[in-house]
């Protein structure tokens, strides 16, 4: 059987991780997303669980689908579940860079593959960071995300455009 982990910090997920995530089900059994807590990105939105969770609904049409979180070395989840290869979505190829030396490390220390998806031009322009802002601002970003992400977000920000 064939595994692919998709890893990313998901805060939020959005319609380009979710491209991903669709176009890595036709190449492997199964997929493996794992919401992981970047220590070098800022202090998330979501916390893992409420990430986790919109991931599932995000992706519950996908039947082989498995949602995990992790806050360990990607290479030790690639072996704990058993991955074929570690999947990348590419937006442009200042993404390819960065990506490129992450699989060159994992692939040194595991001899786990990486796989590069790149994203369609549709949502090349779709990033976490940026979603954060406009949402944060009271900016729709509903075409950008899955619809249980746009409910969330909405929740969330309700609770926050308090503070602002």
């Amino acid at each position: 059987m064939t595994v692919g982990l998709i890893p990313g910090s998901f805060d939020p997920f959005h319609n380009g991780h979710l491209e991903v995530v669709e176009r890595a089900a036709h190449i492997f059994d199964e997929i493996v997303v794992a919401a992981i807590r970047n220590p070098q990105k800022s202090e998330p939105l979501f916390d893992l669980d409420e990430r986790r969770e919109m991931i599932s609904e995000s992706c519950a049409h996908i039947k082989s689908v498995r949602i995990v979180s992790i806050a360990t070395l990607l290479v030790n989840v690639a072996r704990d579940v058993e991955a074929t290869a570690i999947v990348k979505g590419l937006r442009a190829v200042s993404d390819f860079e960065s990506e490129l030396q992450m699989a060159q490390m994992n692939r040194s220390l595991s001899g786990v593959e990486t796989l590069f998806i790149p994203t369609s031009s549709n949502h090349s322009f779709i990033a976490s960071r940026l979603l954060r802002e406009v949402a944060r601002y009271g900016g729709n970003v509903d075409a950008f995300v899955p619809a249980p992400v746009a409910a969330r977000l909405r929740r969330k920000m309700g609770d926050r455009n308090d503070v602002l």
